[in-house]
């Protein structure tokens, strides 16, 4: 048996576990990020999401039309220049970022 394929039309899913020093600060930065990311060339959305056996870490989830809009051009951005002088202020060490793709299971 062989791994299901990754649909080509998928939307990239970006998660960012994020362990933060002031929940309050980091939410309130990154409300005001929001907008940069949605200006941000392939991003299609993103949510914040609070862990609930460690309610000092986050998982911020990015929708990309592709890894490259957020590897390459995000990063590469102004907008995300901004993100982090917001939100860096709030981390207790440095997120971890990985990237997922819906796979075929038809």
């Amino acid at each position: 048996m062989t791994p299901a394929q990754v649909n080509p039309t998928s939307i990239y899913l970006e998660v960012a576990e994020i362990r933060v020093t002031d929940p309050i600060g980091f939410e309130a930065a990154v409300t005001a990020a929001r907008p940069h990311f949605l200006a941000a060339e392939g991003c299609l959305g993103l949510s914040l999401h609070r862990l609930v056996e460690a309610p000092d870490t986050y998982r911020l989830l990015v929708k990309w039309r592709s890894v490259e809009d957020h590897t390459v051009t995000f990063r590469a951005s102004e907008g995300f220049q901004k993100w982090r002088e917001l939100a860096s202020p709030f981390f207790a060490g440095p997120p971890s970022v990985t990237h997922s793709a819906a796979v075929d299971l038809d």
